[in-house]
């Protein structure tokens, strides 16, 4: 068997090892009076997947599908909104999870607050004033990941066996509390990293 390595990788892209589910999501940001906020929905407590979680706009991206792309639509269908509404601005730090997925997030100002979002998938949105989150740290809890390995674990090919030192990590976990919201998970990871940019800015 011949193998032309060389035509193979000359000019080939790199890639991600490993099949992720890919999502996009939005942080939009909603001027007020001169004050900044930023707006989140709750979800639909009629989904399978995390009722009544709190999120930010967004969705899983289609075949052929741009993360950019992805993002503005699954806005514009869960807001009720048209793209007019929109104020693209930019992209964030993209966060690959240790599930399986990749979360795309992006930035843009939406223009006017909607009426009435698609309660197929959103409860209610709200608001929080950007400042909150600049004067405000969420609460850190670490959480331990690692091998969760059955007794049919092949040990036998393995150096050490069940002695071997598998590595282990943590995932952090923040949490804002704002009135009656609990803001959590990767959706406050991902906020947590755009206001550290923006401290970082002033």
């Amino acid at each position: 068997m011949s193998i032309d390595i060389n035509k193979i990788f000359k000019n080939r892209k790199a890639g991600i090892i490993g099949n992720y589910k890919k999502s996009s999501v939005m942080i939009l940001i909603y001027e007020e009076e001169g004050k900044e906020y930023l707006v989140f929905e709750v979800r639909s407590k009629q989904l399978k997947s995390q009722p009544g979680d709190i999120c930010l706009p967004g969705g899983r991206i289609e075949a052929n599908e741009a993360a950019r792309d992805a993002a503005i639509r699954e806005t514009m269908e869960e807001l009720n909104v048209e793209e007019k509404d929109l104020e693209y601005i930019g992209e964030m730090d993209y966060f690959i999870s240790p599930y399986g997925s990749i979360m795309y997030p992006f930035i843009a100002k939406l223009k006017r607050i909607p009426e009435e979002p698609s309660r197929d998938e959103v409860d209610h949105i709200f608001k929080v004033p950007l400042e909150f989150f600049i004067n405000n740290e969420p609460l850190l809890y670490e959480l331990e990941i690692g091998p969760n390995l059955k007794d049919d674990f092949p040990y036998n090919y393995i150096q050490g066996g069940k002695n071997y030192k598998f590595s282990k990590g943590k995932l952090k976990q923040y949490f804002y509390k704002y009135q009656e919201y609990i803001i959590w998970g990767f959706t406050a990871m991902i906020v947590k990293s755009f206001i550290d940019i923006l401290k970082n800015e002033l």
